[in-house]
This record gives C-alpha cells, structure tokens and sequence, in this order.
C-alpha cells in the first residue's frame, strides 16, 4: 500500500459544500467511519481484474447459471 495521505476527508467535505450541503464534524466522522470499515473492500473490488473473464453469450437471468464442469 502507498504511504500517500489520505484526504478523504477534505474531498467529501468540499465535495458536499459544493453541492450545497453543510456537514458537521460528528457527520464528517461517521462518513470517515463508514470509509475505514468499508474502503478497503471497496478498493479491491475496483482493482479486480477482470479481462480474464469471459463473458456469458445470451444471458437469461430468469434461469440458474449453469453448473461448472470440474478441472
């Protein structure tokens, strides 16, 4: 992991004023509470890597997915 700082809290923060929206510092902990529970699986989620996966071809999500076959 990088050593940067995080500024998490200054961009939501400046992100919610410029949208018009006052935040005390009690809602500004939680937002930053929820963001140390949940960042780092989030994080890993967007760094999944999924051009290895091969897309399924007429997809019906009314039925089961197929069962895979063993290796």
């Amino acid at each position: 992991m990088d050593e940067a700082p995080d500024r998490g809290e200054e961009f939501v923060a400046a992100g919610l004023a410029s949208l018009g929206i006052e935040a005390d510092e009690l809602e500004l902990g939680v937002i930053a509470g929820v963001h140390t529970v949940f960042g780092p699986a989030i994080r890993q989620i967007v760094e999944f890597d999924t051009s290895l996966i091969v897309p399924e071809r007429d997809l019906d999500l009314s039925q089961a997915p197929p069962e895979e076959e063993p290796a």
